[in-house]
C-alpha cells in the first residue's frame, strides 16, 4: 500500500499528453490513488495503451488541446464515463531547441499554439466543469525553465514563463469557485525528449529525475491535502534552476 493510495477516491481527472513520458506516469499515478481517468492525447494508440494497462479506472480520448471545440468533446468525455470532473492536469506539450534567430516561424506558432494557448483552452473549458463539480484543481505542468534562462530553448522558456504566469492569475480569478490551479515546474526527467542527454552533474541532484517522483507532486496537488494552496509554483528539478543559467 502506497502513501498516496486512496486520497484521490471520488475524484475525476483528465491528463492531457499522456500517451507516453511524463504524462502517462501522471495518468497511473492519480489511478493509483483512487482517481478515474481520463487519458488523452492527440495520439489516440498510445493514449489507449495507457488506459487499457490502468484498468477500469481509465478511458482514452484523442483530441488536440488547441480546438475549444475538441476540448468541449473531450470534458463531454470523461463525464460520462466517471462523472463530474474535479482535476485537470494541463500537460501536453512541445519543445524545439535552437537559438531563437534560427528557429522557423512556422515551428514557432505551432510551439505557443501547443505549449500556451493549449493550457489556455484546457483551462477555459474546465471552469464551468469545476463549478458543476462543485469545485477542483488545475494542475499546468510547465518547466523548470520557467524559473531561469536557457541557451537554446528561448522560445520554449517563453511559452512555460506564459504557463507559469497565467497559472497565477487565473488562480485570482476563480478561488471563489473552490477551484485551484498551480505549476509543477519539472527540470531533466527521463522521457523521450532527454534521450541521449548525460546525466546532469552540475545540480546538487546530479541525475535525471523519473516522471514518477514528478506524479507525486500532481497527486498531492489533486487531492484535498493541497486544499489551502493555489497560485503557487512547485519545482522538481533536482535543485537545477537554483544553478547558475546555462
Amino acid at each position: 500500500m502506497t502513501a498516496s493510495e486512496g486520497v484521490l477516491a471520488g475524484k475525476v481527472a483528465i491528463v492531457t499528453g499522456a500517451a507516453q513520458g511524463m504524462g502517462a506516469a501522471f495518468a497511473r499515478a492519480l489511478a493509483g490513488a483512487g482517481a478515474k481517468v481520463l487519458v488523452t492525447d492527440i495520439n489516440a494508440g498510445g493514449a489507449e495503451a495507457v488506459a487499457a494497462a490502468i484498468g477500469a479506472n481509465a478511458r482514452s480520448h484523442a483530441f488536440d488541446v488547441t480546438s475549444a471545440e475538441q476540448w468541449a468533446g473531450a470534458i463531454t468525455a470523461a463525464e460520462e464515463a466517471f462523472g463530474p470532473v474535479s482535476v485537470l492536469v494541463n500537460n501536453a506539450g512541445i519543445a524545439i531547441w535552437g537559438d531563437l534567430e534560427h528557429c522557423p516561424e512556422d515551428e514557432a506558432r505551432r510551439m505557443i499554439d501547443v505549449d500556451v494557448l493549449g493550457v489556455f483552452q484546457g483551462i477555459k473549458a474546465i471552469i464551468p466543469a469545476m463549478r458543476r463539480a462543485g469545485g477542483g484543481s488545475i494542475v499546468n505542468i510547465a518547466s523548470c525553465a520557467a524559473m531561469r534562462g536557457v541557451r537554446s530553448l528561448s522560445l520554449y522558456t517563453a511559452c512555460k514563463w506564459a504557463v507559469r504566469g497565467m497559472t497565477k492569475c487565473v488562480a485570482l480569478e476563480v478561488g471563489d469557485d473552490n477551484i485551484r490551479v498551480n505549476a509543477v515546474h519539472p527540470g531533466m526527467i527521463d522521457t523521450a525528449m532527454t534521450v541521449g542527454m548525460d546525466d546532469p552533474v552540475d545540480q546538487p541532484i546530479k541525475r535525471k529525475g523519473s516522471p514518477d517522483e514528478v506524479a507525486q507532486t500532481v497527486v498531492f496537488l489533486a487531492s484535498d491535502a493541497s486544499s489551502y494552496t493555489t497560485g503557487c509554483d512547485f519545482v522538481v528539478d533536482g535543485g537545477l534552476s537554483i544553478c547558475s543559467a546555462t
